[in-house]
C-alpha cells in the first residue's frame, strides 16, 4: 500500500509546491517578474541555456516501461516458481551429484526447468507487448508552447525546453506546459477537472490576492489552497477559452503536478493477486513440509535404504505440486489479455485480469465516468422559476451573436435541443455591436436591431448582473427590482445550485438607436428575465453499467473533488443510493480506525484532495476487500496506484495511465463489467487447476504414505511419478479455454488457501480410497505382491491414477453434473481424451517397457472400468454434500 511514509512524503511535498504558488498569487505581476529575473518580453536565450542546465528539463518523474530484461526477470521471480525451483535443486544434487556413478539422472531437472522457462517466457511475451502498447498511448506528440526570448519576439519551442522566468502566451486549446503566473488574460478559462474534479471551466485573472499580514502568514498560507488561485496556472491543465500572458514559475518535479508524480513512481504496492500467491504457494509448501519428511521417514524405516528414501520423499514433493501451475496461470491470464484488447483494453501487468475479477468495491470518479465530462443546458426559466420560451430566445440570441472566444456555456446553449426552432429567426435580427466578457465584469453583451428596435442582450454571472438591472420580468408583468424581488432571484439561483447547476441570469433593455461604439457602461438598467442552468450531464450507460456491477457484487463508491450537491444529483439520475455523503476536509482529522468505518456507511466522498482519495482506497483494503478504482486525473494517481486494479483511459493525463494497471480504450462502465467477467472467469479456470491437481496429488501422497507402510517395495517408482504428474499436467493444458458456470461469474472471487485446503482434505482421500482398493485389487487378484511382480502394480497403479486423475477434471470443473448439465470446452474435451488413451497404451509401448512397465492382462480392464465408474459415482456425492456444507465448490 502507499504506507503512511510515502503519503507523508507526498503531503509534504504538495504542501511546498501550494505554499509557493500562494505566495506568488499575493505579489504584484511586476514583483513576480522581478523575483524571477525576467520581464514581459521574457529571459534571453543564454539565460535560458543557463537556468535549463540548472532546473533541468521541464519533463515530471514517470514510470517508463522496464527493459526486456527486467520483464523476463520478474516474469521468473513470483513464488510458485520459487516452489518449483527449490525442487529443481533438490532434484539436481539427489538424482545427479549424489546418485551412483551411471545412475546420473537430469529428467525431473529438464522438466521442471522446461515448465518454468514456457511460463517465464509466456508472461514475458504478453506484459512486454502490452506494456509497449501501453507506451504508445503514453508518447504524446512532442508538445511545443509560443514563448517570448528577449532576442526575438514570439516563438515555437518544446515545451521541455521551459525555464523559470520564460514568458508563454496561452489561447484556447492549449496545454498548459508548467506552473504559471496569468499576467495578463483576455477571457481565459481553464479546465481543472483533472486536478479538481470539477467540470466546469475555470476563469481566470491576473488578479492577485490581498497580502496578508506578515505574522499572520504561515496561517494565511494553510488557509489558502493553490487550487483556488485564479492567477495561477497550473501544469497539464489545459485552455477552454481565452488568451493569456503568462510566466513560467516552476518546471517539471518542482510543479504542483511534479509534487505528485515524484514520490508516486517505483515499486507498485502488493495486490490481491500478489497476496493470494503468496499464501497458495506457503500452503503447497505447507503441505510438502509435512508429508515427505513424513514418507523419507517411513521408507527409510521400512525399507532400511536412506538414499533411496530421501529420492523418493522428494519425488513425492514433485509429485506432490502443481508443477504447471505458473505455466497455467500464465497461460490463463495470456488469453485474458488477448480477449480484453479485443473489448477494447490493454492489461499492461497480466496480474491484474484477477484483481479485476476478484474486485468487489469499485472507486470511481465523478466526472467523465458517470458524467460526459461537458457542459449541458439543462433548463431556461422565468423567475417564477417555471420554463420559459423567453428566456432560451434572448440566451439564444446572445450566444449565436456573439463573436468572442470559443465558451461551453454558448456551445451548450446552441447545441440545446430548442435551439433548432430558433435558426429560423436568426435573419430577421442585425448585429450593431458586442461587449465581450471579461472575467471582472463576468458579463457579456450583443447589441441587436430588429423591427422592433434596437436591444441590448445580456448573459452573466448572477451577482454580477444584479448589480447592473432595475426591473425584473415576472409572472405579474415588469417589476422595479427591489430588496424582496432580488431576494426572491437569489433563492431562484441558489435552488437551482442546490440541484447541481451552473447558474446564469439573461436580461435585455432597449436602446433608442445605432450609437456606433458600445463599451460596458452601456450595460446598465436591464430587466432581469430568467436564469439558465448548466450542468456536466450523466452518461446514458452509467446507471445500467452500476446495476450490472451490483448484481455481480461489486459495491461503488464515488470519489470526486466536485461538490456534494452535483455528485448526489448525478448519483440520484443514475440509480445509485447514497447511504451518506462525506466531504474531502472532514477527513483530515479522522484516525485510520474512524476512516474503516467511515468507508463502509458511506458511498460518496466529495472535495476530496488526491492524498485523500488513496487513504480512502487504503482503509478499504484494510477492512478486506479488493479494490479497484478508476479515474483518469492528475488528482487520481496516488489511488490508482493504491488499488488492488487502477484503471484508466486512453485520454486520461500521464500520470494516471502510467499509474494504471489497465487502460480502457473507451471510458465506459459497460467495458469494465464485461472486463469483470473475464476477470471471474480466468480465475475460474486457474482454480479448477489449483484444486484439481493439489486435491489429486495429495491423494496419490496419501496413498503412497500408506502404500510405504503396508507393501515390500515402492508402490511407484519415482520417474513413474514424474511421468504421471506430466501426462496429467499436458492434460490441464486446456483449461485456460474451458468454459466457465455462469453461477460462477455471479460474485467476486479471490484467492482463498483455507479453502483450497478444505477442498484438499475432503476430496483429496477420496480417490485414496480407490487407490487402496487397487492395491487390493493388483495384490489379491492379480498375484503382485513380491518385489519381482513390482513392475505389474507400478503399471496397475500408474494407469488406474492417471486415468482416474484425468477424469476427475470433468467432475471438479463444474459444480453441476457433467456431461448432463455442463459439457467442457471441446479443447479440454480432446486433451482429457488423448491423455488417456496415452495412460492406457503406454504399457503396451516399447517406451513403456523402458520406464519399467509390464503388459497388463485383459481382466484389469472391466476392473479398472468399474474402479473408475465408483469413484466418479462417489465425487460426486461428495460433491452434492461439499456444495451443500460449504456453499460452494471452486
Amino acid at each position: 500500500m502507499l504506507g503512511g511514509r510515502s503519503r507523508g512524503r507526498v503531503d509534504e511535498a504538495v504542501a511546498r509546491a501550494s505554499g509557493r504558488l500562494v505566495e506568488v498569487a499575493m505579489a504584484s505581476p511586476g514583483e513576480v517578474l522581478e523575483a524571477r529575473g525576467s520581464d514581459r518580453a521574457g529571459i534571453s536565450d543564454r539565460e535560458a541555456r543557463i537556468r535549463l542546465e540548472r532546473y533541468g528539463a521541464n519533463t515530471v518523474a514517470r514510470e517508463r516501461a522496464p527493459a526486456w530484461y527486467t520483464h523476463l526477470l520478474r516474469a521468473v521471480a513470483n513464488p510458485f516458481v520459487g516452489v518449483l525451483a527449490i525442487l529443481a535443486v533438490a532434484s539436481f544434487v539427489t538424482e545427479y551429484l549424489l546418485a551412483p556413478p551411471g545412475e546420473e539422472d537430469l529428467t525431473a531437472l529438464v522438466i521442471i526447468g522446461a515448465l518454468v522457462l514456457f511460463s517465464a517466457v509466456l508472461s514475458f511475451v504478453q506484459e512486454y507487448q502490452a506494456n509497449r502498447a501501453a507506451d504508445q498511448l503514453l508518447s504524446m506528440i512532442r508538445r511545443t508552447v509560443t514563448a517570448l526570448r528577449r532576442d526575438h519576439g514570439p516563438r515555437e519551442m518544446p515545451a521541455d525546453e521551459l525555464v523559470p522566468g520564460d514568458i508563454v502566451l496561452l489561447s484556447a486549446g492549449d496545454i498548459v506546459p508548467a506552473d504559471l503566473r496569468i499576467l495578463e488574460a483576455n477571457n481565459l478559462a481553464l479546465n481543472e477537472s483533472s486536478l479538481t474534479g470539477e467540470s466546469l471551466p475555470v476563469e481566470k485573472s491576473s488578479e492577485w490576492l490581498p497580502t496578508a499580514d506578515p505574522d499572520d502568514l504561515g496561517e494565511y498560507l494553510e488557509a489558502v489552497s493553490a487550487l483556488d488561485l485564479d492567477n495561477i496556472g497550473f501544469m497539464g491543465t489545459h485552455v477552454v477559452s481565452g488568451t493569456a500572458r503568462t510566466l513560467v514559475l516552476a518546471t517539471g518535479d518542482d510543479t504542483y503536478l511534479g509534487a505528485m508524480s515524484g514520490e508516486l513512481v517505483g515499486h507498485h504496492p502488493p495486490t490481491s493477486f500478489d497476496r493470494g500467491v503468496a499464501d497458495v504457494s506457503l500452503l503447497l509448501l505447507r503441505f510438502m513440509a509435512i508429508m515427505v519428511p513424513v514418507i523419507f521417514l517411513v521408507g527409510g524405516l521400512v525399507r532400511g535404504d536412506w538414499f533411496a528414501a530421501l529420492v523418493f520423499g522428494l519425488a513425492v514433493a514433485v509429485g506432490l505440486t502443481p508443477e504447471m501451475l505458473p505455466t497455467i496461470i500464465t497461460a490463463n491470464l495470456a488469453k485474458g489479455t488477448v480477449e480484453m484488447a479485443r473489448g477494447k483494453t490493454i492489461v499492461k501487468r497480466l496480474n491484474a485480469i484477477q484483481n479485476l475479477g476478484a474486485m468487489d468495491v469499485l472507486c470511481t470518479d465523478k466526472t467523465g465516468t458517470l458524467t460526459h465530462d461537458s457542459v449541458a443546458m439543462e433548463c431556461a426559466l422565468g423567475l417564477d422559476g417555471q420554463p420559459d420560451a423567453r428566456v432560451f430566445h434572448h440566451t439564444y440570441l446572445n450566444s449565436s451573436f456573439q463573436t468572442g472566444l470559443n465558451n461551453p456555456l454558448d456551445d451548450a446553449v446552441l447545441a440545446h435541443a430548442d435551439a433548432e426552432k430558433m435558426r429560423d429567426v436568426l435573419p430577421d435580427y442585425r448585429k450593431l455591436g458586442e461587449i465581450p466578457f471579461h472575467t471582472v465584469r463576468r458579463r457579456m453583451s450583443v447589441v441587436l436591431e430588429d423591427a422592433a428596435g434596437v436591444h441590448l442582450v445580456t448573459k452573466g454571472a448572477v451577482d454580477e448582473m444584479l448589480e447592473v438591472s432595475e426591473r425584473a420580468q415576472t409572472a405579474d408583468g415588469i417589476r422595479p427590482l427591489d430588496d424582496a424581488l432580488r431576494g426572491d432571484i437569489l433563492e431562484l439561483a441558489h435552488g437551482m445550485n442546490d440541484r447541481g447547476l451552473r447558474v446564469l441570469l439573461v436580461g435585455h433593455r432597449g436602446l433608442p438607436g445605432d450609437i456606433g461604439e458600445y463599451s460596458p457602461a452601456d450595460e446598465k438598467g436591464l430587466t432581469l428575465l430568467g436564469a439558465i442552468g448548466f450542468l456536466d450531464p450523466p452518461k446514458e450507460s452509467a446507471g445500467a453499467a452500476l446495476e450490472a456491477l451490483a448484481r455481480g457484487g461489486v459495491g461503488v463508491r464515488v470519489i470526486t473533488g466536485d461538490n456534494a450537491v452535483a455528485t448526489r444529483r448525478i448519483c440520484r439520475e443514475i440509480g445509485l443510493e447514497v447511504r451518506g455523503v462525506v466531504e474531502g476536509p472532514t477527513l483530515n482529522g479522522m484516525s485510520d480506525e474512524e476512516l474503516r468505518r467511515t468507508v463502509e456507511e458511506n458511498d460518496v466522498f466529495v472535495r476530496t484532495a488526491p492524498l485523500q482519495k488513496s487513504r480512502i482506497v487504503s482503509a478499504l483494503k484494510a477492512n478486506g476487500h479488493t479494490v479497484g478504482f478508476l479515474g483518469d486525473g492528475m488528482n487520481d494517481a496516488p489511488a490508482l496506484r493504491e488499488a488492488d486494479v487502477g484503471i484508466s483511459v486512453d485520454n486520461a493525463v500521464e500520470i494516471a495511465k502510467e499509474a494504471a494497471e489497465i487502460i480502457l480504450l473507451e471510458k465506459n462502465l459497460l467495458i469494465l463489467e464485461e472486463g469483470v467477467a473475464r476477470g471471474r472467469r480466468v480465475f475460474g479456470n486457474i482454480m479448477k487447476y489449483i484444486k484439481m491437481t493439489v486435491s489429486s496429488n495429495f491423494g496419490n501422497v496419501f496413498s503412497v504414505l500408506l502404500a510405504s507402510i503396508l507393501l515390500p517395495f515402492p508402490p511407484m517408482l519415482p520417474l513413474h511419478l514424474l511421468v504421471q504428474n506430466l501426462l496429467y499436467d499436458v492434460s490441464q493444458v486446456s483449461i485456460p479455454w474451458d468454459t466457465v458456470d455462469e453461477e460462477y461469474l455471479e460474485r467476486p472471487r479471490r484467492w482463498n488457501p483455507e479453502s483450497i485446503a478444505r477442498f484438499t482434505l475432503f476430496v483429496g482421500p477420496v480417490s485414496s480410497l480407490f487407490d487402496l482398493s487397487t492395491f487390493a485389487l493388483m495384490w489379491f487378484v492379480f498375484g503382485a505382491r513380491t518385489v519381482e511382480n513390482a513392475p505389474l502394480f507400478h503399471t496397475g497403479w500408474f494407469v488406474l491414477g492417471l486415468l482416474s486423475q484425468t477424469l476427475i477434471v470433468h467432475l471438479i470443473r463444474t459444480r453441476k453434473v457433467p456431461f448432463l448439465e455442463s459439457t467442457a470446452a471441446v479443447p479440454v474435451l480432446i486433451t482429457t481424451f488423448v491423455v488417456m488413451l496415452v495412460g492406457l497404451a503406454l504399457p503396451f509401448t516399447g517406451l513403456g517397457a523402458a520406464i519399467g512397465f509390464v503388459t497388463l492382462p485383459g481382466a484389469y480392464f472391466p476392473w479398472l472400468l468399474l474402479t473408475l465408474v465408483a469413484y466418479c459415482a462417489l465425487i460426486q456425492v461428495v460433491k452434492v454434500w461439499y456444495i451443500r456444507r460449504f456453499d460452494m465448490w471452486l
